[in-house]
């Protein structure tokens, strides 16, 4: 099982449950944990039974809201401390120092600072790292309209003194009122619909479920976006 971190103060949901959404089209089996602190997926991911704690599905998708680490999903899922969870690949978002090290995730196979570059999300955003003993390599994911390299300079700098080793790879998704359009348009209806996404957007959700995914074609993700494309 894949553990994969999306850390950070900007809102990470809807981008988080758009890259699930290509990795159950290539059949895997996904769970998202939202462990923010305001836990939006309970607001835009529709159940049926809402609760203190639940994992419920959503486009072939399962959430698991409100729980405190991995031990206490089990729980809930009726599995033994010793038992696997089904799933080839966990999706945590996590905007606070205590979700990052209930989940472990230190240990994670891949880990994405996600942040815009604001100062809120930024420094709040580095308020999750604080705590950190041992370096940890984070990939920066980008929400930007001009993706400047004074804008990446300011983060290094902020992040000065942190236990953190940033990869040379940045990835940026463009802030378009077009996507913003879609995207909320998508949680009314409660789909995840990819056609109307610009192509930039989309290609950022390509790279990450290839780089996720590790064996997995560019080809095989591109022909996967046009069949959620195709699924109106």
């Amino acid at each position: 099982m894949k553990k994969i971190g999306f850390i950070g103060a900007y809102d990470k949901t809807d981008l988080i449950l758009y890259v699930a959404k290509i990795l159950t089209t290539l059949k895997h089996k996904v769970l998202i944990i939202d462990s923010t602190i305001n836990q939006k997926a309970r607001y835009i991911v529709p159940v049926i039974n809402p609760a203190v704690k639940y994992v419920t599905e959503f486009e072939e998708i399962d959430i698991a809201v409100g729980f405190e680490n991995l031990s206490d999903i089990k729980k809930y899922l009726g599995l033994s401390e010793q038992q696997d969870m089904e799933y080839d690949i966990v999706l945590i978002d996590t905007d606070n120092y205590i979700g990052f090290e209930a989940y472990n995730l230190q240990e994670a196979n891949k880990n994405y600072f996600v942040t815009s570059f604001d100062n809120y999300s930024l420094k709040k955003g580095l308020e999750v790292l604080a705590g950190l003993k041992e370096p940890i390599s984070l990939t920066k994911v980008y929400f930007s309209k001009e993706m400047l390299k004074e804008e990446d300079d300011y983060l290094n700098f902020l992040s000065l003194g942190y236990k953190v080793i940033w990869n040379e790879y940045r990835l940026y998704f463009p802030i378009e009122n077009g996507d913003l359009t879609v995207i909320y348009e998508n949680q009314r209806v409660a789909k995840i619909k990819f056609k109307k996404l610009s192509v930039q957007y989309k290609d950022g959700l390509a790279y990450l479920a290839e780089e996720i995914l590790g064996n997995v074609s560019e080809s095989n993700i591109r022909r996967a976006i046009k069949a959620i494309e195709r699924n109106v």
